[in-house]
């Protein structure tokens, strides 16, 4: 374990207001808010049957007509920066001590004793709070959809609970909220909650396991070092992988069963699912399966990613009638 000469300040020493607001964009992570934001986009296309917005919206019949960008742009803004700093910012703080032992943390904002746990508590607060009446302005399921992936983003990291730190709850936390609760907010921005497919939520928890899974396993060593107890420290890492593994086949295993019985997924998507799916299942395998590195692991989640999206591109296509 290395030992650090010093110790983050508690942020006694003032900084520049845009080094402030700089710290808290590198907590934020915009890399990140693709994440949540990809599935937000799908679960728009699932209520509306568009590519893109563009047309007004009156739901419910009778209610003025508004226009549908302006809830999908407020809806943007909720599911990147606001709530990604609200739910990380929390984080970092909870964190604080094993990320001193973690290599891949140094020069981050509470770290380096740039930025205050007071400080980084605070923007937490606020920036959640904000995401709630942003999302109001939106519809009101809306706003709930919100407050569930900011309640499970922070029962992930604050005590007693943190869920972060019991093997298992690590994973469904975040495989419900940027599965789901991401899913369901794209849906509601622009429709009342009713009418969703639930089955595509099922498929988007499955799908966000097995991306989330090999994250634990990068960190593996960081963590137990820390004393953290996720996943991949309880099973280990390659009982964590076939997890992964499993998520993964049982995701694309259930688009090859739905677009078969014509659910959701159009009837003319079989074969493009059927063929595409043990090609996925065999791309996980080879670039996730023996991946330990964090360079390692984010090439092979980038790579089955962008794999992925191939079949579904075709399942957009030909849901909104484009093809």
């Amino acid at each position: 374990m290395r030992v650090r000469a010093r110790v983050p300040s508690t942020g006694t020493t003032p900084q520049p207001r845009w080094r402030v607001l700089l710290d808290l964009w590198l907590i934020a992570r915009p890399a990140l808010w693709l994440v949540s934001l990809v599935p937000f986009y799908v679960g728009h296309l699932l209520a509306t049957r568009r590519l893109i917005a563009g047309q007004d919206v009156c739901v419910p019949p009778g209610r003025a007509c508004l226009p549908e960008i302006t809830p999908v742009l407020t809806g943007l803004v909720v599911w990147g920066p606001l709530v990604w700093l609200a739910v990380l910012a929390i984080n970092d703080a909870c964190d604080l001590p094993g990320d001193q032992r973690n290599p891949r943390k140094d020069g981050a904002p509470l770290v380096s004793g740039r930025l205050s746990v007071r400080a980084a508590v605070v923007a937490a607060h606020l920036t959640a709070a904000a995401a709630l009446l942003v999302a109001l302005t939106v519809r009101p399921s809306f706003a709930l959809v919100t407050l569930g992936f900011l309640v499970l983003g922070w029962l992930y990291s604050v005590r007693p609970l943190r869920l972060k730190d019991r093997p298992g709850f690590d994973v469904a936390t975040n495989a419900v909220a940027v599965g789901g609760f991401a899913l369901l907010a794209g849906w509601t921005v622009v429709r009342p909650v009713e009418g969703f497919p639930w089955v595509m939520a099922v498929a988007g928890v499955l799908v966000a396991t097995a991306l989330y899974i090999p994250t634990t396993v990068t960190d593996y060593k960081a963590d137990v070092a820390s004393g953290y107890t996720t996943i991949a420290v309880r099973l280990g890492p390659r009982a964590a992988y076939r997890v992964g593994l499993g998520a993964w086949t049982a995701a694309c295993a259930l688009a090859v069963v739905l677009a078969a019985t014509g659910h959701v997924f159009p009837e003319r998507t079989f074969w493009v699912q059927a063929a595409s799916a043990p090609v996925l299942v065999a791309l996980y395998h080879r670039h996730l399966g023996r991946a330990r590195e964090p360079g390692e692991v984010l090439h092979g989640i980038v790579v089955v990613s962008w794999c992925f999206l191939v079949p579904y591109l075709v399942f957009a296509l030909m849901y909104t009638g484009t093809l």
